[in-house]
């Protein structure tokens, strides 16, 4: 991918950022070579934003083709909006409380070049407003009363950076460069831009690093550069052309932010807002699984009133679910009626619905993982020892986890893997996880996850590196299919 820096006047440009091209505005939109970029990364350091400028068609055509513009007409118009401002003066007040205490003057001016600031201790909040604000070069202005407000946020023009910060501002652009310019990118001819949304220091990973990095090579196999990012990394998000959460999923969480910020953005997306909404609310798994009449275990939608129906309903003992509940956590088994009364009205207390189901002891679930609609893997995760469910979350390390036996899709029974695609497929045709359980003749589905688990050793046991490759090779599909103007 080319990497332009857009400036007004290119003689006038003063800093020397390696890796990068510099292009007179004018020449970047009236020149066809530049209309005709199939991919380009475009860094607007013109000397206005203003509505209509050459600045401000710089960003707008940039989008229009397709090439990712740093700032975005978004961001242009978030700088210009006091209402916005204010908000997010609002949103970052204890952080500048934090880091302006001290100084002496009502007024402050904080230079920040690509989210840093020549001072150390100005760091923190100089990357808060770059996440929120994501120009190359701005300023912001703080004004003092009974406390520190940010006045206003703009770019700063690359010949208005004193001399004495060219050096700093030159290493920052390199840095925020770093690992996505061509000199160290490996050697094969990158197409897309994959951003890979992962917390290592999560409890429960859904891919462990060593699966990480088998998705990071089969994407670069493909022609796709993957790297992961954290959720700091939520002002990146328009840089990428595909994002791949594997992260656990919830509406209420970051997440569910970056999945809705890149479908804004027009990236590919795994898991899609739609699906995380959709997989992360059981009350709304209950209602779609019944009325399209797929198996289930007897199932209840518990509110206040209807509590004293759960046992003659399903009979002891039974299951209650917390509406978002994921890795097994907020979900309880029941034995006596003292039981079931108190686990659903406290969690009744945190959702006015909840959910209840029949139990029914198998010594194994069945996950079919599914992705584009196509069952991928079949795995049987066997309960923890001494434990009802796949995972003890009050047991060690070593009893924390039944065992795993992953086998062929082919030789999983024909009915288990039928009924978890047509589970998978009323949600869409994202990346699904169908748990089910098998008792007799009969299959059972319990839910359809969004972000299922893949992890090196189970998941990946019978299909190894294939498995990896099969899902970066739907993104690669989903990504020519986008860039050809088609529908995924």
């Amino acid at each position: 991918m080319r990497i332009l820096i857009v400036v007004n006047n290119p003689q006038e440009w003063p800093l020397e950022v390696p890796g990068v091209e510099v292009v007179a505005a004018r020449s970047y939109l009236v020149d066809p070579i530049f209309a005709d970029l199939d991919r380009a990364k475009v860094f607007n350091f013109c000397r206005s934003y203003r509505y209509q400028s050459i600045g401000y068609y710089v960003s707008l055509l940039a989008a229009a083709r397709g090439h990712k513009p740093i700032p975005d007409i978004a961001t242009i118009q978030d700088m210009k909006s006091q209402t916005v401002v204010r908000l997010m003066s609002d949103e970052l007040e204890e952080l500048i409380q934090e880091s302006l205490a001290g100084i002496r003057s009502n007024r402050f001016t904080l230079s920040i070049y690509f989210g840093r600031n020549l001072a150390d201790r100005y760091d923190r909040l100089s990357a808060a407003l770059f996440k929120l604000f994501q120009a190359p070069f701005v300023r912001a202005e703080f004004v003092r009363t009974d406390k520190w407000d940010l006045q206003g946020i703009g770019p700063i023009s690359a010949r208005d950076i004193p001399d004495s910060h060219h050096g700093f501002a030159v290493e920052a652009a390199s840095q925020y460069l770093a690992g996505r310019g061509p000199s160290t990118r490996p050697r094969v001819i990158e197409r897309y831009d994959m951003a890979i949304l992962s917390d290592p220091q999560a409890k429960d990973l859904t891919s462990d690093q060593a699966a990480i990095d088998k998705f990071i090579k089969a994407a670069a196999g493909l022609g796709i550069h993957a790297e992961v990012i954290d959720k700091e990394g939520f002002a990146r998000v328009a840089e990428f052309d595909a994002l791949f959460i594997r992260e656990t999923t919830s509406v209420n969480h970051h997440t569910y932010r970056f999945s809705r910020r890149a479908v804004a953005e027009g990236l590919v997306v795994v898991d899609d807002p739609d699906s995380i909404l959709k997989c992360s609310n059981k009350v709304y798994l209950a209602e779609l699984l019944d009325r399209r009449q797929i198996l289930t275990p007897k199932t209840l939608i518990v509110h206040r009133d209807n509590v004293d129906e759960i046992v003659p309903q399903l009979g002891l003992p039974c299951i209650l679910k917390q509406p978002d509940s994921a890795f097994s956590q907020g979900v309880v088994k029941a034995d006596t009626v003292e039981e079931v009364r108190q686990g659903a009205e406290e969690m009744l207390e945190r959702s006015d619905l909840v959910i209840a189901q029949e139990f029914l002891p198998t010594p194994f679930d069945w996950r079919i993982g599914i992705f584009d609609r196509k069952p991928l893997y079949a795995c049987q995760y066997f309960m923890a020892g001494k434990h009802w469910q796949i995972i003890n979350h009050e047991g060690d390390e070593n009893s924390r986890f039944g065992r795993v036996k992953t086998l062929p899709v082919e030789l999983a029974p024909s009915r288990v893997v039928r009924a978890a695609l047509k589970a998978a497929n009323l949600i869409g045709d994202g990346l699904y996880g169908v748990d089910l359980k098998q008792v007799g003749q009969k299959c059972y589905v319990i839910e359809v996850n969004d972000n299922p688990t893949i992890q090196s050793t189970f998941e990946d046991a019978v299909m190894k590196d294939s498995l990896y490759e099969r899902i970066m090779e739907v993104f690669l599909q989903r990504l020519e299919r986008r860039r050809q103007g088609l529908p995924e």
